[in-house]
């Protein structure tokens, strides 16, 4: 294990947890950016899947008081989740995964993209239990499709007026749960070998520490700083997963 290896590990590991503090979504984009580099790509993302949940659960902890005082939104979105991961695995084989995740990318980036360039942002302020769970259906779909689970709930989250706290409550146990299901699914099909439990025990700590680092920045953040910053990120992984598919 060389010097430059070791530096894009941990590299990878510190954006993707800084990405998981700061918004509670993204580290898969953005630590995979420097993972696929130097590791295959099954490993890769057997990897960033256990980083997103270790590092999500730091983030569970500042808004477990929001996720108490309203579970059933949380649930309105979870529990569809939790039959569309199945059918998004099953998707696989009628539907090709790199064209799936162009077609999100060039979704995120037109929604990045117009309401970077709004005035005001959206604001969808209705009760609408029918369509977050619609939402987070097609969230588990994508989920088990394309590794792509938080796209679609974080593109509805930001519209919604609700503050970051709430936002957070819905989209971090949303992808901790979802990954965590991915996890389960990649240790039965032996994917975490010996060699990736040893990159994983060096690169955690360092996941770790950005995550903490995230997490301080969103707390100074307020709640329509965090919705632009949510808005500016679906702009900018949309960029990275399009390229990543084309490239």
């Amino acid at each position: 294990m060389g010097l430059d290896f070791l530096a894009v590990l941990l590299g990878g590991a510190f954006a993707g947890g800084v990405i998981n503090g700061l918004a509670g979504f993204g580290t898969a984009l953005f630590a995979l950016g420097f993972w696929l580099q130097v590791l295959p790509a099954a490993q890769a993302v057997a990897m960033v899947v256990v980083m997103s949940v270790v590092s999500g659960l730091q983030g569970l902890w500042i808004v477990r008081g929001e996720i108490r005082r309203n579970p059933g939104r949380l649930a309105r979105f979870l529990l569809p989740a939790l039959v569309g991961i199945p059918l998004g695995v099953t998707l696989l084989s009628v539907v090709s995964a790199t064209l799936l995740k162009i077609v999100i990318a060039g979704f995120m980036l037109l929604y990045g993209g117009f309401f970077l360039r709004r005035r005001s942002l959206p604001r969808f302020e209705r009760s609408t239990p029918v369509l977050d769970s619609l939402v987070g259906f097609a969230g588990g779909v994508l989920g088990g499709a394309a590794s792509l689970s938080g796209a679609l709930p974080t593109m509805w989250c930001a519209m919604r007026p609700w503050p970051k706290g709430e936002t957070r409550a819905v989209l971090q146990p949303f992808n901790v749960v979802v990954l965590a299901l991915t996890a389960l699914l990649f240790l039965l099909n032996g994917l975490y070998t010996s060699e990736t439990l040893v990159l994983m025990a060096i690169a955690l700590p360092v996941t770790m520490i950005g995550a903490q680092l995230g997490l301080s920045i969103f707390r100074r953040l307020g709640d329509e700083q965090f919705r632009v910053l949510l808005i500016g990120l679906m702009f900018a992984s949309g960029a990275i997963l399009g390229l990543r598919e084309i490239m």
